[in-house]
């Protein structure tokens, strides 16, 4: 079982780690299991439950995916913003971002104040493995390129310095969704 756990310098709007967390945030590259992992952390703590790329689809009635191809990405970052500023600022939540959520500097100082952060992880290769295994069956616009891999690789290169900010950081590719669930509940100590 591969894990990292541990505080970084807080970030512009960051405290630090909270000691009473008004959220849990997963932040992270796209399949590294955000959403499953957040939706059993919550049903573990007993919060709400909230991803963020699937309140902008109940907001708009698109998915992130056709907003992308539709309105372009400046769009979709604004949707987003809007998405994550509100939901960071209700308590007693586990909140799943989308991947590039956290680069946005007003999404980073809603997502880091005042929450736990956590940062779920896998290889680029994993990354890509799950991506061309999933059954969503719908392009990710930010991995659209004749090399995926080679994109996933630049943006992670570019994202990383941000990612690498949050208070727990936890591999997920040899964890089932489950297991990390429970490894966040009891690293971060929290109580429901």
């Amino acid at each position: 079982m591969s894990t990292q756990a541990g505080t970084h310098p807080p970030t512009s709007g960051s405290q630090g780690r909270p000691s009473r967390p008004r959220n849990v945030v997963l932040i992270g590259f796209s399949y590294t299991g955000k959403s499953t992992v957040a939706r059993l952390l919550a049903r573990r703590l007993g919060w709400r439950f909230v991803d963020t790329d699937r309140e902008i689809q109940r907001q708009t009635g698109s998915t992130p995916q056709q907003i992308f191809a539709l309105q372009g990405e400046a769009a979709f970052r604004e949707l987003e913003r809007e998405v994550v500023v509100e939901a960071c600022s209700i308590q007693r939540q586990v909140i799943a971002t989308g991947g590039g959520a956290p680069i946005d500097l007003e999404s980073r100082a809603a997502i880091f104040d005042g929450n736990i952060v956590v940062l779920l992880d896998a290889s680029p290769e994993a990354i890509l493995n799950r991506y061309l295994q999933s059954i969503s069956g719908e392009p990710r616009p930010m991995l659209d390129s004749p090399d995926p891999l080679a994109r996933i690789l630049d943006l992670k290169a570019q994202r990383d310095p941000v990612y690498r900010l949050a208070h727990l950081v936890l591999e997920t590719e040899r964890l089932t969704p489950l297991e990390s669930a429970e490894l966040i509940y009891r690293l971060a100590r929290i109580r429901g």
